[in-house]
């Protein structure tokens, strides 16, 4: 915009000093003009030479014009007159008018004697032509113009591109290095770079990650010893345990203190799940999925259940799940079936590939399906006396992937789960 500002400008101008200079150039023929005019009298021949030699396409046209009706009369390229030739024949007077684009010169001359009469007064027209493209130096000029004006954008384009790369380039690594944070790999301090707002932006994203990074060491060796501590004592109790006659209570005591050891062993697997997994677990799901409906297969032929298993997907399909989460999901889908179904009622498991990325696994039964109303995704809700947990969890994996899960009747006459799984 600004060479737009400055260029527009200067070539209009370039075109009005060139008919500036026209104008200067018809004055000094003028005053030649009057001289030959005046010298030569009544010899029309005389002028009309003079006038064929500078009359030359030089943009500036000169006529004399002599008194009298008949154009003939008149010497030039432009016969004729008209108010303005009568008004500088009548009043003695030169003058300077616009016209077409260019300018007239209208001079009267006299021609000696003791009287100037106006009917005696031959006068001087010179019309000046404006410039075209071509004519006096303008196109040159122009192009001369327009190269400046491009060499003039290459420098400001490539002066922009230096400046922007100074910013963007630092912030473009200061985002893949945000981009690897919650990875397995240990991070690499990115280098401060750039304009001093960017690298005082890396600085302060630098000391987070350490905090953080020293938040979750403290966290893990927190864990850590806590299951140290705790199985210490359940040992011991396990020992008085067994040390108790009654079978009864030793059977009813040991199975509280496996529970007991079994959340604990959870808690610490949850609590070190981001060291093994990153913050953004990622695992093949067809691999996982079709492999871990497999496992159920032999159970179902034992109970003469139908079982199938249609996989539409080839190939590995990442999805946002950590393994162990996908295991467990299958685990509770299916054994909800087998649990809540009779021997002989049909399984159906369908992997198929998701629209918006990742996998859609389907479990059908013909069993007596969910009860009327039910939220069986809710934590803790059950329709057959069951703790309600295993939906939730799977809803739970399946919110987290960036999926969902829905359930509803089944063509096989029980009930469909239909649990989508996002992509990484």
């Amino acid at each position: 915009m600004v060479l737009l500002a400055m260029l527009v400008p200067m070539a209009l101008l370039l075109r009005g000093y060139a008919l500036e200079d026209r104008i200067s150039r018809a004055a000094l023929e003028v005053q030649a003009t009057e001289t030959v005019v005046s010298g030569a009298g009544n010899d029309l021949g005389a002028v009309a030479a003079y006038l064929d030699k500078i009359n030359r396409g030089t943009g500036i046209d000169t006529t004399v014009l002599y008194p009298g009706d008949d154009p003939s009369s008149d010497v030039g390229p432009d016969p004729g007159e008209d108010y303005r030739v009568v008004d500088a024949r009548n009043t003695g007077r030169a003058r300077l008018d616009d016209a077409d684009g260019g300018a007239e010169f209208l001079v009267p001359v006299s021609l000696g004697g003791s009287t100037a009469r106006p009917q005696d007064t031959p006068v001087i027209r010179v019309v000046v032509h404006e410039p075209g493209w071509s004519e006096s130096g303008i196109l040159r000029s122009w192009l001369v113009l327009l190269l400046l004006g491009l060499a003039l954008l290459a420098g400001a384009v490539a002066l922009a591109d230096r400046l922007g790369r100074s910013f963007v380039q630092p912030i473009r690594a200061l985002a893949a290095y945000a981009g690897t944070l919650g990875g397995r790999a240990p991070l690499e301090p990115v280098e401060p770079t750039g304009p001093p707002e960017v690298r005082e932006l890396t600085s302060a994203l630098t000391r987070l990650v350490g905090r953080i990074q020293t938040l979750l060491e403290r966290e893990r060796a927190g864990v850590a010893d806590l299951s140290h501590r705790l199985r210490t004592p359940i040992t011991t109790l396990r020992l008085r345990v067994e040390a108790l006659p009654d079978q009864a209570d030793r059977d009813r005591l040991g199975a509280d203190l496996d529970e007991l050891e079994a959340m604990v062993d959870h808690v610490v697997r949850e609590a070190r799940r981001s060291e093994r997994e990153g913050l953004m677990a990622s695992s093949d799901g067809v691999a996982l999925l079709v492999e871990r409906s497999r496992f159920w297969e032999p159970l179902a032929e034992e109970q003469d259940r139908p079982f199938t298993l249609d996989c539409s997907v080839a190939g590995p399909v990442p999805v946002r799940a950590a393994e162990e989460d996908l295991v467990a999901l299958v685990d509770v889908l299916l054994e909800n079936v087998f649990t809540h179904s009779p021997d002989g009622t049909p399984v159906a498991v369908s992997l198929a590939a998701r629209p918006e990325g990742g996998l859609v696994l389907t479990v059908e039964d013909g069993g007596p399906g969910f009860p009327e109303g039910l939220d069986v995704a809710q934590r803790g809700t059950s329709g057959t006396g069951s703790t309600g947990l295993g939906l939730s969890i799977v809803d739970k994996t399946a919110t987290e992937s960036g999926g969902g899960l829905s359930v509803g009747p089944s063509s096989l006459g029980g009930a469909r789960v239909v649990v989508e799984l996002g992509a990484p």
